[in-house]
């Protein structure tokens, strides 16, 4: 049985377009080893500049894969480079009942720094 969760990046000072390029291709990254599902992952924005994303892994047993892959790990340490993990609980819009967040920016025409 699938997994949802929910991942928030809190950008580095000065990372922001690298963890967007980084957000946008990440399910797809996994997809391409077999770790998520078809299910098209949302990917928001919070009023601090936290990157929220939704996304479905295949099953609990993908996700103890993920810790193995060589691939995800080196997926994971880009992240870290460009962003910290932060719970969801820890955002303003948590605190809301509703909670809100704006669509992660569409894709500029020119890559982040370091990704030309």
């Amino acid at each position: 049985m699938g997994r949802v969760v929910i991942a928030c990046y809190a950008p580095r000072a000065g990372r922001e377009e690298e963890l967007h390029h980084l957000a946008r291709e990440h399910v797809p990254r996994l997809r391409a080893e077999g770790l998520v599902t078809g299910r098209e992952p949302i990917i928001s924005v919070a009023t601090d500049g936290t990157v929220v994303e939704v996304f479905e892994w295949v099953s609990e047993a993908a996700i103890a894969a993920a810790h193995e892959s060589a691939a995800v790990r080196a997926m994971w340490d880009e992240f870290e480079r460009v962003s910290t993990y932060v719970p969801i609980g820890s955002l303003t819009e948590a605190a809301r009942l509703f909670s809100e967040f704006a669509p992660l920016p569409s894709v500029s025409a020119t890559p982040p720094p370091g990704h030309e």
